[in-house]
C-alpha cells in the first residue's frame, strides 16, 4: 500500500497587524499609510461634496431667489451620498470611518485596535481641513464669494446665534450626542455580520442622510468632529467659539452608544 502525498494547504494571508474590520473581512495586511492616506481621502470627500453642496447649491442663484437650489433635502443627500462612495472606495482599506467620532466609537465596542486611532483622527481632520480649503479658493474666484461664505459661517454648525433655528446649547448638544450615538449603533450593526457587507455602505449613507434630515435646522448638523473643524476654521469667531460643543457631543454620544453595544450586543467580532 502506497503512502499518501502530503497534501498542501494553502495558508491564509496574516492579518494580525491589520484593523479588527479589516480581519473580519479577511482583509490583506494595509499599511499604515495606506489606512491613513484612505481616511483623508475618504474624509475630503464627505467634506467637499457634503460642504460643497450646503456652500455652492443649497441657495442657487441667491437665498433670495432660489429658484434651482437644492436645500436641505440635496445637502442631506449629499452628505450621504458621498459617504457611501467613500466607504465603497475605500473602506476596505481603512475600514471607512471618515470621523473621528465613529474611530472612538468602535473604539469603545471593540472593533478597532487602539493603536490606530491617532493616525486615523489626524488623518480625518486635515483631510476635512483640505476640503474647506479647496472649497474657499473656489468661493474665491468669485466677486465677493469668499467674503459672503465667511460672513455667513461657511456653513458651520452652531448654537443659539450659530444655530439656523436658534435652538441653544443644551438642545444642540443633546441632538448631536444622541444622533451620533444612533449612526455608531447602525454603522455597529450593518458591519457586524459579512451577509450585510455589499448593503452597509448603502444603509449607513442613508442613515447619515437621515441625521442630516432631521438636525440641519438646529445645529447645521455635525456628528463628526473633522467636518466641524473644518467649516469652523473659515467660518469666523463664533464658529470656533462654539467648536467644542461639536467635538464633545459626537464624541460624548459614540462613546455611550459603542459601550452599550459592547456590553449588550452579541460578540462577533474577536480582538
Amino acid at each position: 500500500m502506497g503512502k499518501k502525498k502530503n497534501e498542501t494547504k494553502s495558508e491564509p494571508t496574516r492579518v494580525a497587524d491589520s484593523t479588527v474590520e479589516q480581519q473580519n473581512q479577511a482583509a490583506r495586511q494595509w499599511s499604515p499609510l495606506a489606512r491613513y492616506g484612505s481616511e483623508a481621502f475618504g474624509t475630503f470627500l464627505l467634506v467637499l461634496g457634503g460642504v460643497g453642496t450646503a456652500l455652492f447649491a443649497a441657495n442657487f442663484p441667491s437665498a433670495d431667489d432660489n429658484q434651482v437650489g437644492v436645500g436641505f433635502l440635496g445637502v442631506a443627500l449629499a452628505f450621504g451620498l458621498t459617504l457611501v462612495a467613500g466607504i465603497a472606495a475605500v473602506g476596505h482599506i481603512s475600514g471607512g470611518h471618515f470621523n473621528p467620532a465613529v474611530t472612538l466609537g468602535l473604539l469603545a465596542a471593540g472593533r478597532t485596535d487602539a493603536r490606530h486611532v491617532p493616525g486615523y483622527i489626524l488623518s480625518q481632520v486635515l483631510g476635512g481641513i483640505l476640503a474647506t480649503s479647496v472649497i474657499a479658493l473656489v468661493l474665491a474666484g468669485r466677486p465677493d464669494g469668499f467674503t459672503a461664505a465667511h460672513e455667513a459661517g461657511f456653513a458651520s454648525n452652531g448654537f443659539g446665534e450659530g444655530s439656523p433655528g436658534g435652538y441653544g446649547l443644551g438642545a444642540v448638544f443633546l441632538t448631536e450626542a444622541v444622533l451620533t450615538g444612533v449612526f455608531i449603533a447602525v454603522i455597529l450593526s450593518v458591519t457586524a455580520k459579512k451577509e450585510y457587507a455589499t448593503f452597509a455602505p448603502i444603509g449607513i449613507g442613508l442613515t447619515l442622510t437621515l441625521i442630516h434630515l432631521v438636525s440641519i435646522p438646529i445645529s447645521n448638523t455635525s456628528v463628526n468632529p473633522a467636518r466641524s473643524i473644518a467649516t469652523a476654521l473659515y467660518g469666523g469667531a463664533l464658529p470656533l467659539s462654539q467648536l467644542w460643543v461639536f467635538i464633545a457631543a459626537p464624541i460624548a454620544g459614540a462613546a455611550v452608544a459603542g459601550l452599550i453595544v459592547r456590553t449588550l450586543g452579541r460578540r462577533v467580532v474577536g480582538s
